[in-house]
């Protein structure tokens, strides 16, 4: 039988608002960031790549919100855990192949190791609070 969530009464896990404010305001910066890239670099690829990866993070986290089950939720905040982990992908290269300064890329890279890290404890917690079956 599916942990139905009931979102009238289920807790919040530790972080969640947090992790929600924290996803929209890197969405906010990645999409600025791919502004400068495309007018003021002329670079498209890795950028549009970026911008993909780094809007899809908040987008999974408040989908997370509306999951079916715990499991759902975990789910869903797994695929948010994965697309962030691919921003830090697209920042690294647009670091090392220099259309980003230094203070731009740490700037970003430090934004979104704090979201994996808030998004692993949640699942993580998450995962330890679901009763297991015998």
């Amino acid at each position: 039988m599916r942990d139905k969530i009931d979102n009238d009464t289920m807790e919040v896990p530790t972080g969640q608002a947090n992790v929600q404010s924290m996803s929209f305001d890197f969405a906010i910066m990645v999409v600025n960031l791919y502004k400068h890239l495309t007018v003021n670099m002329k670079e498209f690829v890795m950028s549009k790549q970026l911008l993909r990866s780094g809007t899809a993070v908040g987008a999974l986290v408040r989908e997370s919100q509306n999951a079916e089950s715990k499991a759902d939720f975990i789910h869903k905040l797994a695929i948010a855990q994965k697309e962030c982990d691919e921003s830090v992908y697209w920042l690294e290269l647009l670091y090392k192949t220099q259309y980003l300064p230094e203070a731009v890329f740490n700037q970003h890279n430090k934004a979104a190791a704090s979201i994996l890290n808030v998004i692993k404890r949640i699942i993580v917690s998450t995962r330890n609070n679901i009763p297991s079956r015998k």
